[in-house]
């Protein structure tokens, strides 16, 4: 049995709606570990082409390529139903297919190796978890088990806990879940713990791709992190910003030329990738140009993007940003003025409009920027897993943490009433328990129904799960009593428990699986897929490995022959019959190219043999 010396750290990773980022606490201090292309966050993106699957920057590389069949933001599907309006209005963008499964699941469907396939949310994103395990164990030398994974602090129940299946899938242990905002406070904090004395109010705004969080949280030196309120949408960030602008072209090409463009996915990934480029290049410059030959139907599109065009078109998304800031600030009842740090995190908080924004709601405070706002979360998850798994490193074992419930949590009483048990920006983990009686004269059970969100009506909120409850004894009504108690654990993941105060009769449900979620075995399935894959992918990569070495040699001795008519004197025979043989190896690799690993290295050893003289 191994020692625990030779097992890997604990990572953290930040799963991005559009890019991913892992990092771990090593040789005495975190570290972001880049991925096989040097880079130090990966596309959350997965392509499947004709003879391979692809997952991080190769997937993104050739989108504009092959668009339906490579998926991105599976983080928004993840958790949610296709009947979900927010799914319904992203379906509209998405260049894949997007199918609804059993118990009104998305499905994502793609063609692959020749064969239409689908693919639930959490198993795309388990995907690109692993490949982050892989860039992990690459760097460590070791096999990964363990990971602490962010998620936006507003993600519900479902998305939370369908972020820990993806995990399970990619054959992590997931050990905690924390939110993207707190993650990036534990990362300043930490980062900035020699200047902290007492203790200091601190506003995360974190805008990534696709997501939209804001907390206020109080660090006090030592390493006390307490949140006091969270805020945002999970549905609002980068990639929005891009729908604008990708619509606003695709009118300017209709208005120029009189040609609807939009049916053609291929010139739409073309565009979503360049207008993406140009968001970026709009941050640090006023104007930039869109340059694309042959768009659509022959037709060469150029326009002109100001930065002033950019922020008009988002304009209503950046004031629903400091919307949400002042509802944190509302709900942690503190005054903006009282807080003493504003950190920006995510990649959309480089766009100046924003900071411009938030510095004017602030009355012209400098915002804090000395934070890596694509790498802070990993950092913070990291810094987190290192504090709950490495017993040896005293360096975070005074982090304290209190995180809180995004979103109030109760069940459905008489007239659909949503009746809250624990209220939004609750800490957690927290238990509330409250007794209900029963409606009807000589009921013997009764229907729980769960549901998280703000509205007075219950079918208004977001549904978590229903169960019931039997062998109530008969009682006139109102008489007989029900407890019932709600327990939300550290990861934000709730469990419901009833029980007959009288007879003791009790039952419990556990937020993961109902409402659509993914069974046991499902989840078993998904993990035999996953490993499936994960062995195609290394059998296509020796098998590209070993076409690779044989046309080296082919080469190398085409190279050798001319180099040594002229330096040596080799028989005119001999150069004939290697010629020969590196035509015949060249024809037989053109007509055969899916040959298996074993042809390949038989024609190398073929050529090398016949080669000889010149080896």
């Amino acid at each position: 049995m191994e020692g625990k010396a030779n097992e890997a750290p604990t990572i953290g990773i930040d799963l991005g709606t559009t890019y991913s980022c892992v990092a771990v606490w090593y040789r005495n201090r975190i570290e972001i570990i880049p991925n096989d292309q040097g880079n130090r966050t990966t596309p959350s993106c997965v392509a499947f082409l004709d003879t391979e699957r692809l997952i991080g920057d190769g997937a993104k590389n050739q989108i504009a390529m092959k668009p339906a069949n490579t998926i991105f933001d599976a983080k928004r599907l993840i958790g949610r139903k296709y009947s979900d309006s927010m799914v319904q209005e992203d379906m509209k963008w998405w260049p894949f297919k997007v199918r609804q499964g059993p118990s009104d699941t998305p499905k994502i469907v793609v063609s692959y190796k020749g064969q239409e396939k689908e693919f639930f949310a959490e198993e795309i994103s388990s995907m690109v978890l692993s490949k982050m395990k892989e860039i992990a164990e690459a760097y460590l030398g070791k096999v990964v088990k363990n990971a602490v994974i962010t998620v936006p602090a507003y993600f519900n129940n479902s998305q939370r806990q369908a972020t820990k299946e993806a995990g399970i899938i990619a054959g992590l242990n997931v050990i905690r879940i924390i939110n993207e905002p707190t993650a990036a406070a534990i990362a300043y904090g930490l980062d900035n713990n020699a200047s902290i004395i007492g203790k200091i109010k601190v506003l995360i705004f974190d805008l990534g791709g696709g997501t939209f969080d804001v907390s206020l949280s109080t660090i006090e030196e030592g390493g006390i992190f307490e949140v006091k309120a969270v805020a945002g949408n999970t549905h609002l960030g980068g990639e929005d910003f891009d729908n604008r602008m990708v619509n606003h072209c695709v009118r300017e090409f209709k208005r120029k030329y009189d040609v609807d463009l939009t049916g053609n996915q291929r010139a739409l990934g073309r565009l979503r990738y360049a207008c993406e480029k140009v968001k970026r290049i709009l941050s640090s410059t006023t104007q930039t140009t869109i340059d694309l030959d042959c768009l659509h139907a022959g037709i060469d599109f150029s326009m002109k993007f100001t930065r002033a065009k950019f922020e008009e078109l988002n304009m209503d998304s950046f004031n629903e940003c400091i919307q949400i800031v002042e509802k944190c600030l509302h709900d942690a009842s503190v005054e903006k003025s009282s807080v003493d740090e504003i950190i920006l995190v995510g990649g959309s908080t480089r766009i100046p409009k924003i900071q411009c924004m938030l510095q004017e709601f602030f009355d012209g405070r400098e915002l804090c920027k000395n934070v890596n706002p694509d790498e802070a979360i990993a950092c913070g998850a990291a810094m987190m897993a290192a504090k709950l798994t490495d017993d040896d490193d005293t360096t975070f074992q005074d982090l304290s943490l209190s995180d809180v419930t995004p979103l109030s949590l109760g069940v459905e009483t008489t007239g659909k009433e949503m009746n809250v048990l624990i209220p939004r920006n609750t800490p957690v983990p927290t238990k509330k328990a409250k007794i209900y009686v029963t409606n009807n004269e000589n009921q013997s059970a009764i229907s729980i129904k769960v549901y998280q969100g703000e509205r007075a009506r219950s079918t208004d909120n977001h549904f978590l799960g229903k169960f019931n409850v039997y062998g109530i004894p008969p009682a006139p009504k109102g008489v007989s009593q029900i407890k019932q108690c709600l327990e939300v654990d550290v990861n934000g993941i709730l469990t419901v428990t009833a029980e007959v105060l009288s007879t003791g009769e009790s039952e419990k449900l556990i937020i993961r699986n109902e409402n659509g979620r993914l069974s046991k075995k499902e989840i078993e399935k998904m993990i035999k897929d996953a490993e499936k894959y994960k062995l195609e992918d290394q059998e296509f990569k020796k098998k590209m490995d070993a076409y690779n070495a044989l046309e080296n040699s082919i080469y190398k001795m085409k190279n050798k022959i001319n180099e040594y008519s002229i330096t040596k004197n080799l028989q005119p025979g001999i150069v004939k019959k290697m010629e020969n043989a590196i035509a015949e190896t060249i024809e037989s690799l053109e007509n055969n190219r899916d040959a298996p690993i074993e042809e390949l290295e038989r024609m190398k050893v073929f050529l090398e043999l016949v080669c000889m003289p010149l080896i």
